[in-house]
């Protein structure tokens, strides 16, 4: 059994480890008719060993691009800008060669819809054996098949089962035989891309276990992206919340979901579903057009705490006390900002005033 100080000593000694992966002012953006569209917009993020990020916020703020984007998988027009440093090398503008040698062996991706992502005329152990002999050619047959069958083991799929093909499976299965094909590598940073979707909630914990797992055993660094906050604040060491291509506030996940700073947060938090719901409560509008963001914070169209100033400039990003990051005008006790001041003659103003 984890006693408490045992558990309090592995986080004190991951949050004082090098990190696995940093990402600094990192931007993705695309091409368009109306003119390039900014998914990404000045990231900024560290992953430890044995440490998961669960990063959360509405669709279309950027959460898979952002993934792909650290991992070089972007489809053709998109450009990317910044910093992501992974033993001790900039991934950003690596040669393209350079870099798919390190996904696999280093950098992991957990695909959702698994059933689109599997080739359905090949055979399970066909996956397995593409994806070790890219990587390892000198391998032969029976480790290929060794190792293979112990990552499937390790999801709970039987060996049994090797020799079988994608559609002869469950969702959750298949889910399964997706992350042991990131897994079988055994990389030391994976990002995980909504691993649950369409899963029911039996099969959903069974995946939450298993990279609850995977991070203890292998101190591998995990990036989950979900739109599941009780997902996020069961599994992840720490939450990045992200809206319009920025990350809005992040910290430890159990102090930011029970003290949220950001008025996104708050709202996001108060549209979660429990069994205490009773009554349900939405965010009005939509995440902007992000090929013509908004001028200011990108949320005050939506803010119920709107400013003037919010309109008029961007937020500045704020250390809280607690140690999380806000980026917000909205004063709080003792905070500082990277231009060491405070936000001056704000005015509160109404979402229906501002529109």
């Amino acid at each position: 059994m984890t006693t408490a100080s045992s558990t309090e000593s592995t986080t004190e000694a991951r949050e004082s480890a090098s990190p696995v992966l940093s990402a600094r002012d990192l931007r993705v953006w695309y091409g368009s008719t109306r003119g390039p569209v900014a998914a990404v917009d000045g990231v900024t993020f560290d992953v430890r060993p044995g440490e998961t990020l669960g990063l959360v916020g509405e669709s279309g703020c950027g959460k898979s691009t952002l993934g792909r984007g650290v991992l070089g998988l972007l489809p053709a027009g998109a450009a990317v800008d910044g910093e992501v440093r992974f033993a001790g090398k900039n991934l950003v503008g690596m040669p393209a060669k350079e870099l798919q040698q390190l996904r696999g062996p280093e950098l992991g991706l957990i695909f959702q819809e698994p059933m689109t992502r599997l080739n359905p005329l090949m055979k399970v152990s066909e996956h397995f054996e593409e994806t070790l002999k890219t990587h390892h050619p000198e391998l032969p047959k029976d480790q290929i098949r060794s190792r293979a069958l112990e990552a499937l083991r390790g999801m709970g799929i039987p060996a049994s089962r090797y020799e079988s093909y994608p559609h002869e499976f469950s969702g959750g299965m298949r889910q399964r035989i997706m992350i042991a094909l990131a897994l079988v590598l055994r990389p030391a940073f994976v990002v995980a891309d909504e691993p649950t979707t369409a899963l029911d909630v039996l099969v959903e914990a069974q995946i939450i276990q298993i990279l609850a797992d995977l991070r203890r055993n292998f101190d591998t660094a995990l990036v989950l992206i979900t739109h599941n906050l009780g997902i996020v604040a069961e599994a992840c060491d720490r939450v990045a919340v992200m809206y319009a291509g920025h990350i809005v506030e992040q910290g430890d996940a159990r102090e930011v979901f029970a003290n949220p700073q950001h008025p996104y947060t708050q709202e996001l938090l108060r549209s979660t579903i429990s069994l205490g719901t009773t009554g349900l409560h939405f965010i009005p509008g939509s995440p902007p057009d992000l090929a013509h963001p908004p001028v200011g914070c990108r949320f005050h169209p939506r803010c119920p705490k709107a400013m003037r100033v919010c309109a008029e400039e961007a937020p500045p990003e704020v250390l809280l006390p607690s140690g999380s990051r806000n980026t917000c005008w909205l004063p709080v006790p003792d905070m500082t900002t990277a231009e060491g001041r405070l936000p001056l003659e704000v005015e509160e103003i109404s979402v229906a005033d501002e529109a």
